[in-house]
């Protein structure tokens, strides 16, 4: 029985009207037509109107078909039906629409294969509905059914069908079929090409995806969003920022879904002129009450080192998700402002609000750069303790580099065996940060035993392992391991750091020489060293792990990428503007110093986001409390 239909106790036929204690036929039949809720009471009711010479017209056809679908009176609906003038299909169309939309789509299914049992004839209707709850289903062999029907019955040309069953055939991950559809099909909209586009971008085939883009004949803001955010989530913020721009030109009118994804962008390139520009269209937009928006320009000013600017964007938040809690702690944390991210926290937990995964891996890196080893174990038992939180990877590897940052690295390593998961490389390459720093070869080599199966190709950990024998002179064993990386074809990623002038990203790999400025960054360079040694400043070749001339490693270390792209940026900016620096590798310890004093020096404040870490360098101090 439907659920959707109330239940109903009808009254005794010979019910009478409470003043003249005589039936009143025309009240009961009004009752009758509109509470009948079982094929009993619709016999009733059909009889009453034969008694009554009542035209059969009257009773409602909607109701019979949801009454008696689904059950044996199925065809005595049937017979109703036919000695009325409207086509019956009208009336289990609309029985389907509501299965379809109901919390039981798979009674649509039933109907429709109930209606083909007795040989009633689908319309463009009927199969749309019917296809609406295969959709809801996720159910392509049904679907694949439809699809013939609608090839037999001759709508191939009604576009929504065909939509509807790409559609379907794309959300269950039948691609091939989708494309051959896709192919087919002799008349296509925006939407055909967007369905398309949309499955391609979510199996990470970006290239196949921009090329139907290319062909796309017309294109909605749609078309243009799923392509930005399909660049952004294959990690082609470049192609997302460029893409956007030509759509700007294009006279498209970004919508808040576009702006999500180009704030993403911006923050993965650290483009803030583009942000902020974004930003200020958001709000002119009336785009400030979306709680997605304010949360990715929390996040797109927290890597773009402008942690004041998230801090005004969640300040200004009249609702706050456990989002925004969660990136601005996350932030606090990633430029040194550790103590600050727990209070936060303290506020968060004031609020009302739960924390959640997300929240406890903030926390949890906060308190790995700032040392608090204890509280650290307090957050990780009270995640699952209080809130309920089961630990994941993540929230493992940062009390493995909670630990090993503290020195603890014995402990971290019986942490890593008894971890109820197994660890992943995150994990064990925290452990060999913590052995580098800590100075253990013999934690070092077993994390990297695990490291060469778990990602051999990843040749930081080589590097670090290299490195860690050359601090300890052991220039057999570093040699060893760089022949390590050669027999098994591990290339050492070079380093490039980048810098945004004018709206224009440039970008500089160590020992550059083929920027056009290159020569006038060397000349200004070494006069920032003479400055820089009068007040104190001592190369630290130790970081150069390689055998040659001390003043050839102080050359080597003159010539870091982070320190070209500085220096352009002290010719190329004003006074006082803030120089920006982004780079894909860890900053050195020598550059790391040496940026301290150049902060004071020239009066600036210098950001450098690296892969680890924000450090903010002002008037001659660093946010980090350690280097590390």
């Amino acid at each position: 029985m439907l659920s959707t239909v109330t239940s109903l106790h009808l009254p005794p036929l010979n019910h009478t009207d409470s003043h003249t204690h005589r039936p009143n036929s025309q009240n009961l039949t009004t009752h009758l037509l509109h509470n009948f809720s079982s094929p009993l009471e619709l016999k009733q009711l059909h009889a009453h109107l034969i008694k009554t010479n009542t035209p059969l017209t009257s009773l409602p056809l909607t109701r019979i078909a949801f009454v008696c679908s689904l059950n044996p009176s199925f065809s005595y609906a049937q017979k109703i039906f036919k000695h009325l003038e409207n086509p019956e299909i009208l009336a289990w169309n609309s029985c389907l629409k509501a299965f379809a939309e109901g919390k039981d789509p798979i009674d649509a299914v039933m109907l429709f294969y109930q209606l083909q049992s007795f040989h009633v004839l689908p319309d463009s209707f009927t199969l749309s509905f019917v296809l609406k709850a295969c959709t809801r289903l996720l159910d392509v062999s049904n679907g694949r059914v439809l699809h013939g029907y609608v090839e037999k019955l001759g709508f191939q040309s009604n576009l929504f069908l065909m939509n509807m069953i790409l559609n379907l055939y794309a959300l269950c991950g039948e691609v091939r079929d989708a494309r051959l559809l896709f192919d087919k099909m002799s008349h296509r909209d925006v939407v055909t090409w967007n369905i398309m586009m949309t499955q391609l971008v979510k199996r990470g085939d970006i290239k196949e995806a921009y090329d139907l883009f290319s062909r796309m004949p017309e294109r909605s803001v749609r078309s243009w969003t799923l392509m930005i955010s399909g660049f952004v989530q294959c990690g082609k913020p470049k192609e997302a920022i460029s893409l956007f721009l030509e759509m700007e030109e294009a006279g498209v009118r970004p919508n808040e879904v576009t702006v999500v994804a180009v704030l993403a962008a911006c923050a993965d390139l650290g483009d803030l002129g583009l942000g902020r520009r974004i930003h200020e269209y958001s709000n002119q937009s009336g785009f400030s009450r979306n709680a997605r928006i304010s949360n990715t320009l929390i996040e797109m000013y927290v890597k773009c080192g402008c942690l004041e600017d998230a801090c005004t964007v969640f300040d200004g938040m009249k609702e706050r998700t456990v989002v925004s809690w969660s990136a601005m702690i996350a932030g606090l944390a990633m430029h040194g402002q550790a103590e600050e991210a727990l209070r936060l926290f303290s506020r968060m937990i004031q609020t009302g609000m739960d924390p959640n995964d997300v929240t406890f891996v903030g926390l949890l890196h906060a308190c790995s750069h700032i040392g608090f080893v204890a509280q650290g174990r307090e957050f990780f038992t009270s995640m699952t303790n209080d809130y309920g939180v089961v630990p994941r990877i993540e929230h493992y590897g940062c009390m493995v580099d909670l630990l090993s940052r503290a020195g603890l690295l014995q402990e971290a390593y019986e942490f890593i065996t008894n971890m109820p998961i197994k660890p992943n490389s995150v994990v064990w390459g925290a452990l060999l940060g913590g052995c580098k720093v800590h100075r253990n070869i013999e934690l070092a080599e077993e994390a990297t035993k695990h490291l060469s199966e778990l990602d051999p190709l990843n040749d930081g950990y080589y590097v670090v392992l290299s490195n860690i024998y050359a601090e300890a002179q052991r220039w057999e064993d570093t040699a060893r391991v760089r022949k390590l990386m050669r027999d098994r074809g591990v290339k050492k990623t070079p380093g490039w750091s980048s810098i945004t002038v004018d709206g224009v990203i440039h970008e500089f790999v160590a020992g550059d020489e083929a920027h056009p400025q290159a020569q006038e960054i060397f000349q200004m360079w070494e006069k920032l060293v003479v400055k820089m040694r009068l007040k104190g400043y001592v190369p630290n070749t130790s970081v150069v792990l390689l055998d040659m001339e001390e003043d050839q490693k102080e050359k080597f270390l003159y010539r870091h990428s982070e320190k070209l792209a500085l220096v352009f940026g002290l010719m190329n900016t004003g006074p006082g503007t803030p120089i920006r620096i982004m780079k894909n590798l860890r900053v050195c310890e020598d550059c790391h110093a040496a940026f301290k004093l150049i902060s004071a020096i020239v009066n600036r404040e210098i950001v450098v986001r690296d892969r680890n870490r924000f450090h903010c360098f002002k008037d001659g101090s660093c946010s980090c409390r350690d280097y590390w």
